[in-house]
Protein backbone atom coordinates (compact mmCIF):
# COMPACT_ATOMS: atom_id res chain seq x y z
CA UNK A 1 0.00 0.00 0.00
CA UNK A 2 1.69 3.35 -0.84
CA UNK A 3 0.69 6.45 1.47
CA UNK A 4 1.38 9.96 1.34
CA UNK A 5 2.18 10.62 5.11
CA UNK A 6 1.39 14.17 5.23
CA UNK A 7 -1.03 16.12 3.43
CA UNK A 8 -3.60 18.79 4.88
CA UNK A 9 -7.24 20.25 4.19
CA UNK A 10 -8.65 23.73 5.22
CA UNK A 11 -11.97 25.65 4.56
CA UNK A 12 -9.96 29.31 3.34
CA UNK A 13 -10.32 31.55 6.53
CA UNK A 14 -8.32 34.65 5.99
CA UNK A 15 -8.00 35.08 10.03
CA UNK A 16 -7.04 31.60 11.15
CA UNK A 17 -5.22 30.66 8.01
CA UNK A 18 -2.93 34.54 8.15
CA UNK A 19 0.03 32.56 7.72
CA UNK A 20 -1.41 32.20 3.97
CA UNK A 21 -0.43 36.40 2.87
CA UNK A 22 -0.83 37.51 -0.77
CA UNK A 23 2.32 35.80 -1.80
CA UNK A 24 0.44 32.65 -1.49
CA UNK A 25 -2.59 32.92 -3.70
CA UNK A 26 -2.39 29.50 -5.29
CA UNK A 27 -3.04 28.46 -1.97
CA UNK A 28 -5.51 30.89 -0.60
CA UNK A 29 -8.80 28.66 -1.22
CA UNK A 30 -10.59 25.70 0.13
CA UNK A 31 -8.56 21.87 0.22
CA UNK A 32 -11.19 19.45 0.81
CA UNK A 33 -10.92 15.55 0.19
CA UNK A 34 -12.85 15.67 -3.25
CA UNK A 35 -9.49 17.60 -4.54
CA UNK A 36 -6.86 15.44 -3.21
CA UNK A 37 -8.76 12.24 -3.86
CA UNK A 38 -8.27 11.98 -7.95
CA UNK A 39 -5.19 13.06 -7.69
CA UNK A 40 -3.87 9.96 -5.35
CA UNK A 41 -5.59 8.00 -7.43
CA UNK A 42 -3.42 9.11 -10.87
CA UNK A 43 -0.16 8.35 -9.51
CA UNK A 44 -1.62 5.05 -7.43
CA UNK A 45 -1.40 6.26 -4.13
CA UNK A 46 -3.94 4.21 -1.44
CA UNK A 47 -4.43 6.16 1.44
CA UNK A 48 -2.93 9.19 2.82
CA UNK A 49 -2.14 10.89 6.31
CA UNK A 50 -4.26 13.97 7.14
CA UNK A 51 -1.76 16.97 9.58
CA UNK A 52 -3.54 19.73 11.53
CA UNK A 53 -2.68 22.98 10.38
CA UNK A 54 -5.09 25.34 13.08
CA UNK A 55 -3.92 25.29 16.73
CA UNK A 56 -7.75 24.49 18.15
CA UNK A 57 -9.30 21.02 19.21
CA UNK A 58 -11.84 21.77 16.66
CA UNK A 59 -9.83 21.31 13.89
CA UNK A 60 -9.16 18.02 15.53
CA UNK A 61 -12.82 17.01 15.33
CA UNK A 62 -13.75 17.87 11.79
CA UNK A 63 -10.13 16.40 10.36
CA UNK A 64 -11.88 13.23 12.41
CA UNK A 65 -14.96 13.73 10.87
CA UNK A 66 -13.01 13.85 7.62
CA UNK A 67 -11.24 10.79 8.33
CA UNK A 68 -14.98 8.87 8.64
CA UNK A 69 -15.80 9.99 5.77
CA UNK A 70 -13.33 9.34 3.42
CA UNK A 71 -11.91 5.57 3.29
CA UNK A 72 -8.98 6.85 1.40
CA UNK A 73 -7.49 8.98 4.56
CA UNK A 74 -6.06 6.52 7.22
CA UNK A 75 -4.65 8.63 9.92
CA UNK A 76 -4.96 11.93 11.71
CA UNK A 77 -2.47 14.28 13.41
CA UNK A 78 -4.36 16.66 15.36
CA UNK A 79 -3.08 18.95 18.04
CA UNK A 80 -3.88 19.50 21.82
CA UNK A 81 -2.32 22.23 24.42
CA UNK A 82 0.76 19.57 25.66
CA UNK A 83 1.25 22.54 27.73
CA UNK A 84 -2.32 22.39 29.89
CA UNK A 85 -2.55 20.44 33.15
CA UNK A 86 -5.20 18.68 31.98
CA UNK A 87 -3.70 17.54 28.78
CA UNK A 88 -3.99 13.92 29.92
CA UNK A 89 -7.98 13.53 29.85
CA UNK A 90 -7.83 15.53 26.20
CA UNK A 91 -5.34 12.62 24.86
CA UNK A 92 -7.53 10.42 26.51
CA UNK A 93 -10.51 11.21 24.66
CA UNK A 94 -8.84 11.87 21.37
CA UNK A 95 -7.15 8.50 21.55
CA UNK A 96 -10.63 7.05 21.78
CA UNK A 97 -10.89 7.75 17.76
CA UNK A 98 -8.97 5.02 15.44
CA UNK A 99 -7.87 7.18 13.27
CA UNK A 100 -6.28 9.94 16.18
CA UNK A 101 -2.76 8.14 15.48
CA UNK A 102 -0.31 11.38 16.60
CA UNK A 103 -0.18 15.02 17.93
CA UNK A 104 2.12 18.12 16.35
CA UNK A 105 2.68 21.75 17.42
CA UNK A 106 3.67 24.37 15.22
CA UNK A 107 7.02 24.77 16.95
CA UNK A 108 8.06 26.58 14.19
CA UNK A 109 6.85 29.61 15.04
CA UNK A 110 7.61 29.89 18.50
CA UNK A 111 11.03 30.53 20.45
CA UNK A 112 14.00 28.69 20.00
CA UNK A 113 13.99 26.60 23.05
CA UNK A 114 10.39 25.87 23.01
CA UNK A 115 10.79 22.07 22.85
CA UNK A 116 13.03 22.23 25.87
CA UNK A 117 9.71 23.77 28.37
CA UNK A 118 8.94 21.91 31.31
CA UNK A 119 5.09 22.25 31.05
CA UNK A 120 5.46 21.14 27.21
CA UNK A 121 7.69 18.39 28.09
CA UNK A 122 4.82 17.38 30.77
CA UNK A 123 2.53 16.68 27.67
CA UNK A 124 5.30 14.50 25.67
CA UNK A 125 5.87 12.30 28.52
CA UNK A 126 2.17 11.60 28.47
CA UNK A 127 1.92 10.59 24.46
CA UNK A 128 3.18 7.09 24.63
CA UNK A 129 0.43 5.79 27.46
CA UNK A 130 -1.73 6.52 24.24
CA UNK A 131 0.42 5.27 21.47
CA UNK A 132 0.60 8.62 20.45
CA UNK A 133 3.08 9.63 17.92
CA UNK A 134 4.59 13.52 17.83
CA UNK A 135 5.53 15.52 14.56
CA UNK A 136 8.26 17.67 15.08
CA UNK A 137 7.59 20.93 12.64
CA UNK A 138 11.02 23.19 13.29
CA UNK A 139 13.29 25.18 11.65
CA UNK A 140 17.20 23.85 11.82
CA UNK A 141 18.30 26.95 14.33
CA UNK A 142 15.82 24.61 16.59
CA UNK A 143 17.26 21.31 16.02
CA UNK A 144 19.80 20.94 18.88
CA UNK A 145 16.54 21.70 21.22
CA UNK A 146 14.50 18.71 18.99
CA UNK A 147 17.95 16.76 20.03
CA UNK A 148 17.79 17.31 24.10
CA UNK A 149 13.67 16.63 23.43
CA UNK A 150 14.30 13.09 21.80
CA UNK A 151 16.86 11.63 23.99
CA UNK A 152 15.17 12.59 27.61
CA UNK A 153 12.02 10.12 25.51
CA UNK A 154 13.92 7.61 24.30
CA UNK A 155 10.22 5.47 23.64
CA UNK A 156 8.04 8.11 22.69
CA UNK A 157 8.21 7.71 18.72
CA UNK A 158 9.01 11.02 17.50
CA UNK A 159 8.61 12.25 13.39
CA UNK A 160 10.48 14.94 11.79
CA UNK A 161 8.34 17.05 9.56
CA UNK A 162 9.79 18.16 6.46
CA UNK A 163 13.65 17.35 7.14
CA UNK A 164 13.71 20.31 9.11
CA UNK A 165 13.33 22.47 6.54
CA UNK A 166 16.92 22.75 5.19
CA UNK A 167 17.54 26.16 3.50
CA UNK A 168 17.90 24.78 0.11
CA UNK A 169 17.01 28.12 -1.54
CA UNK A 170 20.21 29.27 -0.39
CA UNK A 171 22.42 26.24 -0.85
CA UNK A 172 23.08 25.49 3.12
CA UNK A 173 23.49 22.65 4.67
CA UNK A 174 26.62 22.04 7.10
CA UNK A 175 24.99 23.20 10.24
CA UNK A 176 21.62 21.31 9.28
CA UNK A 177 23.39 18.76 8.01
CA UNK A 178 25.22 18.24 11.00
CA UNK A 179 22.26 18.62 13.38
CA UNK A 180 20.25 16.09 11.43
CA UNK A 181 23.17 13.58 11.79
CA UNK A 182 23.29 13.95 15.35
CA UNK A 183 19.39 13.48 15.61
CA UNK A 184 18.85 10.34 13.74
CA UNK A 185 21.31 8.61 16.64
CA UNK A 186 18.49 8.38 18.51
CA UNK A 187 16.26 5.33 17.04
CA UNK A 188 13.12 6.51 18.12
CA UNK A 189 13.17 9.79 15.45
CA UNK A 190 11.64 9.05 12.22
CA UNK A 191 11.79 11.58 9.20
CA UNK A 192 9.42 12.37 6.60
CA UNK A 193 10.68 13.65 2.83
CA UNK A 194 8.27 16.43 2.67
CA UNK A 195 8.09 20.05 2.20
CA UNK A 196 11.42 20.03 1.01
CA UNK A 197 10.50 21.95 -2.44
CA UNK A 198 8.84 24.90 -0.67
CA UNK A 199 12.42 25.77 0.93
CA UNK A 200 14.14 25.66 -2.41
CA UNK A 201 13.69 28.88 -5.14
CA UNK A 202 9.76 28.49 -5.30
CA UNK A 203 10.25 29.93 -9.19
CA UNK A 204 12.99 27.88 -10.66
CA UNK A 205 14.47 24.61 -9.18
CA UNK A 206 15.67 21.73 -10.59
CA UNK A 207 15.71 17.94 -9.19
CA UNK A 208 19.43 18.13 -8.60
CA UNK A 209 19.14 20.91 -6.36
CA UNK A 210 17.38 18.44 -3.46
CA UNK A 211 20.45 15.79 -3.61
CA UNK A 212 22.61 16.30 -1.62
CA UNK A 213 19.82 17.25 0.87
CA UNK A 214 17.95 13.72 0.50
CA UNK A 215 21.67 12.31 0.53
CA UNK A 216 21.91 13.43 3.99
CA UNK A 217 18.56 12.52 5.54
CA UNK A 218 19.04 8.70 3.73
CA UNK A 219 22.64 8.35 4.99
CA UNK A 220 20.89 9.50 8.82
CA UNK A 221 17.79 7.65 8.92
CA UNK A 222 18.09 4.64 6.10
CA UNK A 223 15.51 3.29 4.64
CA UNK A 224 13.37 2.10 7.69
CA UNK A 225 13.20 5.03 9.20
CA UNK A 226 11.60 7.52 5.85
CA UNK A 227 8.61 8.11 4.71
CA UNK A 228 7.41 9.96 1.42
CA UNK A 229 5.04 13.30 2.00
CA UNK A 230 3.46 15.89 -0.60
CA UNK A 231 2.68 18.53 1.86
CA UNK A 232 -0.22 19.11 -0.57
CA UNK A 233 -1.54 21.60 -0.79
CA UNK A 234 1.20 23.64 0.50
CA UNK A 235 3.57 22.47 -2.08
CA UNK A 236 1.90 23.94 -4.45
CA UNK A 237 3.45 27.29 -4.09
CA UNK A 238 6.64 25.46 -6.06
CA UNK A 239 5.15 22.51 -7.60
CA UNK A 240 2.16 20.10 -8.89
CA UNK A 241 1.86 17.10 -6.74
CA UNK A 242 3.08 14.84 -9.45
CA UNK A 243 6.30 17.14 -9.29
CA UNK A 244 6.66 16.73 -5.72
CA UNK A 245 6.20 12.57 -6.48
CA UNK A 246 8.54 12.59 -9.09
CA UNK A 247 11.36 13.81 -7.19
CA UNK A 248 11.31 11.13 -3.99
CA UNK A 249 10.86 8.44 -7.19
CA UNK A 250 13.69 10.15 -9.46
CA UNK A 251 15.80 9.47 -6.40
CA UNK A 252 15.16 6.11 -5.41
CA UNK A 253 14.35 4.78 -9.03
CA UNK A 254 17.81 2.49 -8.34
CA UNK A 255 16.48 0.84 -4.89
CA UNK A 256 14.96 -2.73 -4.69
CA UNK A 257 11.00 -3.15 -5.05
CA UNK A 258 10.81 -3.83 -1.11
CA UNK A 259 13.04 -0.45 -0.26
CA UNK A 260 10.56 1.49 -2.42
CA UNK A 261 7.70 -0.11 -0.87
CA UNK A 262 8.83 0.71 2.74
CA UNK A 263 9.90 4.46 1.88
CA UNK A 264 6.20 5.03 -0.40
CA UNK A 265 4.14 3.42 2.00
CA UNK A 266 5.11 0.32 4.74
CA UNK A 267 6.98 2.93 7.09
CA UNK A 268 4.14 5.18 7.29
CA UNK A 269 1.97 2.32 8.23
CA UNK A 270 4.17 0.77 10.53
CA UNK A 271 5.23 4.29 12.29
CA UNK A 272 1.85 5.67 12.51
CA UNK A 273 0.49 2.13 13.96
CA UNK A 274 -2.04 2.11 10.74
CA UNK A 275 -3.64 -1.10 10.56
CA UNK A 276 -6.14 -0.60 7.48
Amino acid sequence: MKIDSHQHFWKFDPIRHEWIDDSMSVIKSDFLPKDLESILKKNSIDGSILVQTDQTEKENDDLLHLAEQNNFIKAVVGWVDLRDKNVEECLAYYSKNIYFKGVRHIVQSEEQDFLLREDFQNGIGKLRKFNLTYDILIFPNQLESAIQLVKKFPNQKFILDHSAKPDIKNQRINFWKRQIEILAESQNVFCKISGIVTEANLSHWEYEDFTPYLNVVFNAFGEDRIMFGSDWPVCLLAASYKEVYDLILNYINDFSEHQKAKLLGLNALRIYNITD
